[in-house]
C-alpha cells in the first residue's frame, strides 16, 4: 500500500465527499491485494466502506471500472449500491459491474448458451410476471409447442399444483407452495445429491417424489430446457467446472471481486465465486455472521467461520463500531448476541452519546399489546411515523395490528405485503360457516368444511347430498335422504341445531362456536395430522379472526371489514410515498433498515424462538436457536433511539410465555425504579432480578417495571401490580437488591 496516496485519497473523499473513515474502514479500502474478510457489526457504514475501496480501486490505483465485480444478495441491494457508488463517483464513462449472484449466474449460462438462442426458458413468476432476461419468454406459445394432451402453463408454481393434483389427488395450498418452493431451493443451494433429498425435514406429503417429478417435466418433452432461479445457479457452477474454457473467460474477465451481505449466500453461491477468484484471489467479503438468519433456504454462515480454511493467508477484519445506535442499545444487542457460540467474537461499541431507552412491556394478551401500540404511536408526531417500525417473526402477526391501525386513522407502510391470509383456507372455512348461517340451502358450501366439523359425514355421503336438487334444507337432506349410520344422526341433528342458533349472532360468538360447539378445532388437529399443517399457524389465523371480530357486530360487517383490510393492505406500498407512514415488517425483511423507534411484538416462547426452534435445542441442535437469536439481535439492532419489547401473557384464550430471549434482556438492561411513597422520605430502589416477598403472594421475583406498574413472577404465576398502592399498604417487602 501507497501510504501517500491512501492519505491523500482520504483526505480528499472526507473534503469532497463528506467520508470520514475510522481505521478498520481504511485497512478495508487499502487492503486491495488478496482475500479479505470483512466482519461488520450493525451500523457500522459496511456499504460506504465497500464503496469507497471501489473507487481507491479505480481513482487511485487505475483499475478500469469494468474490471471490478460487486455481488449483493438482493436485487434492491444491487440497485441501491450502484445508485450510492454513481452519486459518490459521478462521471465515468465505464462503469463498475454491480448485480446479484443470480444475474451473475445467468449471464454464465447465457455465454454458454449463446449459439443456441432456444436452448432454455424461465419458468419463474406467472402469466403476467416479467421473465427476468429470458431467452424465449413467451411460455404461453411454449407451452403450446410441447403438444402434450394435458399440459400445465409453463410456470414454476403452475408445474408444482399439477403435479402435486397429479401424486395426491389434493390440491397444493399457498402454505404448502411456500414451504415446498423453499424445500427445492434448499436442496439445490446446499448442493444435495439426490440421495440426499429425503434427508430434509418437510411437511408436505410426497414431497421428495414430487421434486423428482418435477425435475424429470422440466427436461423432458418440451422444445427446450425449463430453468427456474436455483436451476441458473447450479447450473452456472457446473459450467464453470466442466467447462475449462468458460471459466478461464470468467476469470480473466474481473480482477477484483466484491460480495455484500455474504452470511446470506449458500453453498453453490460461495462455490461459484470461489471459482472465479481462483486466479487472482482478490476477493473482498463483507458479512456479520452474528446477522445469518436465512439458513432455511441454504444460507451456509460455516463458511464464514471457517474462511481461512478455504483462504489461508486471507486478511480478516472486525468492524465493530455502531454508527446507528445510543449506547444502551448497542451495549444490549452486544452482550445479547453472545449468548451463541458459534461465531466471532466480536465487540460491538458506540461512541455515540444521545440518550435513549430498552423498555419491556407486558400485554395482558394480543388486544391490550395492539392498544398499547396505538397509544404510543398517537404520541408521535405525525411527521415521524416514518421513523417508527413495528417488527414481528411471523406476517400473521401484522394483521390485527393493521385492522388496529386503520381503525384509529394511523397510516402504516407494509415492508412485506403479504395477502396470503385473506386467502387462507382457515379464513375461507370461518367465512363458509358463517354463510351456512344465513342459508341452509346450499350444499356447495357445506361439502367445502364438512370434514373440518361434527357429524363425521364421508366424502360418499357429500356426493349423494350434492345430487340431491330439491331445494330443501340441506341438513334435511342429509337426514332423510343419504344413507347415514345411526351413529351419525345424533351429530348432525346437534349441528343443524347449532346453525340455526348461530343465526343473526355476532361475529366473535360465532367463530368460538364454530370452534368448540361445531368441532372446527378437532377438525383442524386431523387435518394437521394427514396433510402435515402446522397447527399453532392454523391457531395463530384463528386468534386474529377473533380480535378482528370483536370489534364487528355482525357476521356481514366482520366479512366487510376482512376485504377492507386486504384493500388496505394492498396499497400500503404506495403509502410510504403518500404520507409519513409506520413501517411494518417480519425481523427477517428489516435487515439492513433502520428506525428512530422500534417496537418488537409478538415475543412469545413458541414464536420466537418458534415451537420447532425449541424442540431442535430439546434434542441437543443448537443451530435453530442460535439463528432465532440472529433474529432477535437483527430486530434489535434496527433501533436508534427507542427499542422496546412487547410480549403477551395469553393469546387466544390460553397462557402464554415471554420469550427466553426477553428474559434474557431483562437480566442485561435491569432497569432502576424509584419511587418515594406517601412523600416521605423513604425510598425504595427495585430492578429486574430482585427478590421480594408479597403478603398475599409469597415469595417472587422482579421482572420489569414500566411505571407504577411492576411484573413479579410467584412460582408459575406473573401477576402486574402498583409498586405505590403496595408500598402504602405495606404488601411488598423487597428481600434483595443489587
Amino acid at each position: 500500500m501507497n501510504t501517500s496516496l491512501a492519505t491523500d485519497y482520504f483526505t480528499r473523499i472526507q473534503e469532497d465527499l463528506g467520508v470520514t473513515l475510522n481505521e478498520i474502514q481504511k485497512q478495508a479500502v487499502t487492503q486491495t491485494e488478496g482475500a479479505v474478510l470483512l466482519l461488520a457489526s450493525p451500523g457500522s457504514g459496511k456499504t460506504t466502506t465497500l464503496l469507497m475501496r471501489i473507487g481507491y480501486l479505480v481513482h487511485e490505483l487505475g483499475t478500469h471500472p469494468s474490471r471490478i465485480k460487486a455481488v449483493t444478495f438482493s436485487r434492491a441491494s444491487a440497485v441501491e449500491m450502484k445508485e450510492r457508488y454513481v452519486r459518490y463517483f459521478p462521471g465515468q464513462k465505464s462503469q463498475v459491474q454491480f448485480s446479484t449472484i443470480h444475474s451473475l449466474s445467468f449471464e454464465i449460462v447465457r455465454e454458454y448458451y449463446g449459439n443456441q438462442p432456444d436452448s432454455f426458458l424461465i419458468i419463474e413468476g406467472g402469466a403476467d410476471a416479467p421473465k427476468e432476461g429470458a431467452v424465449r419468454n413467451d411460455a404461453r406459445n411454449a407451452s403450446a409447442a410441447t403438444g402434450h394432451a394435458v399440459q400445465p402453463p409453463l410456470y414454476k408454481q403452475a408445474i408444482l399444483r399439477h403435479l402435486y393434483k397429479s401424486l395426491t389427488g389434493e390440491p397444493l395450498t399457498d402454505d404448502q407452495m411456500e414451504e415446498l418452493t423453499t424445500y427445492i431451493s434448499y436442496v439445490k443451494n446446499k448442493m444435495l445429491s439426490e440421495d440426499e433429498w429425503g434427508t430434509v425435514k418437510i411437511s408436505i406429503p410426497q414431497a421428495e417424489g414430487l421434486l423428482r417429478e418435477y425435475e424429470r417435466f422440466k427436461r423432458s418433452g418440451h422444445s427446450c430446457l425449463l430453468v427456474d432461479y436455483d436451476d441458473m445457479l447450479t447450473m452456472a457452477n457446473d459450467l464453470l467446472a466442466r467447462n475449462p474454457a468458460l471459466l478461464a473467460v470468467y476469470q480473466g474477465r474481473y480482477d477484483y471481486l466484491l460480495t455484500d451481505e455474504s452470511q446470506d449466500t449458500s453453498l453453490v453461491q460461495h462455490d461459484i465465486l470461489a471459482k472465479l477468484a481462483q486466479r487472482h484471489g482478490n476477493l473482498f467479503v463483507v458479512a456479520d455472521d452474528d446477522q445469518s438468519i436465512y439458513s432455511w433456504r441454504g444460507a451456509e454462515p460455516g463458511y464464514l467461520l471457517n474462511f481461512r480454511e478455504q483462504y489461508p493467508a486471507a486478511k480478516v477484519l472486525f468492524m465493530e463500531q455502531n454508527y446507528r445506535s445510543v449506547p444502551v442499545i448497542v451495549d444490549t444487542a452486544n452482550q445479547f448476541i453472545r449468548r451463541n457460540k458459534q461465531r466471532y467474537d466480536k465487540n460491538m461499541f458506540t461512541d455515540n452519546q444521545d440518550e435513549g431507552t430498552v423498555r419491556i412491556h407486558t400485554a395482558a394478551d394480543s388486544r391490550a399489546q395492539t392498544a398499547y401500540l396505538i397509544e404510543a404511536l398517537r404520541s408521535v408526531d405525525r411527521d415521524k411515523l416514518a421513523d417508527t417500525a413495528i417488527l414481528y417473526r411471523n406476517n400473521a402477526s401484522s394483521i390485527a395490528v393493521i385492522h388496529a391501525l386503520d381503525h384509529a386513522g394511523i397510516p402504516f407502510y407494509m415492508k412485506d405485503t403479504d395477502n396470503r391470509f385473506f386467502s387462507h383456507w382457515v379464513v375461507e372455512d370461518i367465512l363458509n360457516f358463517m354463510r351456512m348461517t344465513f342459508t341452509d340451502k346450499r350444499p356447495d358450501l357445506l361439502s367445502k368444511i364438512h370434514l373440518k366439523m361434527n357429524g363425521y359425514i364421508s366424502k360418499q355421503q357429500m356426493a349423494e347430498l350434492l345430487g340431491i336438487e330439491n331445494q330443501e334444507p340441506v341438513f334435511d337432506n342429509l337426514l332423510h335422504h343419504v344413507s347415514l349410520k345411526d351413529y351419525q344422526i345424533k351429530p348432525l341433528e346437534t349441528v343443524r341445531d347449532t346453525f340455526r342458533e348461530m343465526s343473526g349472532m355476532p361475529p366473535l360468538p360465532a367463530i368460538r362456536v364454530i370452534r368448540e360447539r361445531l368441532g372446527y378445532d378437532k377438525g383442524l388437529d386431523r387435518l394437521c395430522e394427514w396433510q402435515g399443517h402446522r397447527k399453532e399457524h392454523m391457531v395463530e389465523i384463528l386468534n386474529t379472526l377473533e380480535e378482528i371480530a370483536e370489534t364487528q357486530e355482525t357476521m356481514t360487517a366482520f366479512a366487510a371489514r376482512l376485504k377492507t383490510l386486504e384493500a388496505a393492505l394492498k396499497t400500503s406500498k404506495r403509502r410510504k410515498e403518500d404520507v409519513p407512514a409506520v413501517t411494518l415488517s417480519t425481523f427477517h425483511s428489516a435487515k439492513g433498515l433502520e428506525f428512530d423507534q422500534v417496537y418488537m411484538i409478538d415475543l412469545m416462547d413458541g414464536i420466537i424462538p418458534s415451537s420447532e426452534d425449541l424442540k431442535a435445542y430439546a434434542s441437543g441442535n443448537e443451530s435453530p436457536l442460535e439463528e432465532a437469536v440472529r433474529l432477535f439481535y437483527v430486530g434489535m439492532t434496527r433501533a436508534k433511539f427507542h427499542l422496546e419489547l412487547i410480549f403477551c401473557r395469553e393469546r387466544g384464550g390460553e397462557k402464554t410465555s415471554e420469550s427466553r430471549f426477553v428474559s434474557h434482556v431483562r437480566s442485561l438492561v435491569k432497569p432502576e425504579h424509584t419511587i418515594t411513597s406517601d412523600g416521605s422520605a423513604r425510598t425504595v430502589a427495585l430492578q429486574a432480578g430482585d427478590g421480594v416477598r408479597h403478603h398475599s403472594f409469597g415469595m417472587g421475583e422482579v421482572i420489569g417495571m414500566n411505571g407504577d406498574l411492576i411484573d413479579i413472577r410467584f412460582g408459575q404465576d406473573i401477576r402486574t401490580l402498583s409498586l405505590r398502592v403496595c408500598l402504602e399498604m405495606e404488601l411488598l417487602e423487597v428481600l434483595s437488591m443489587e
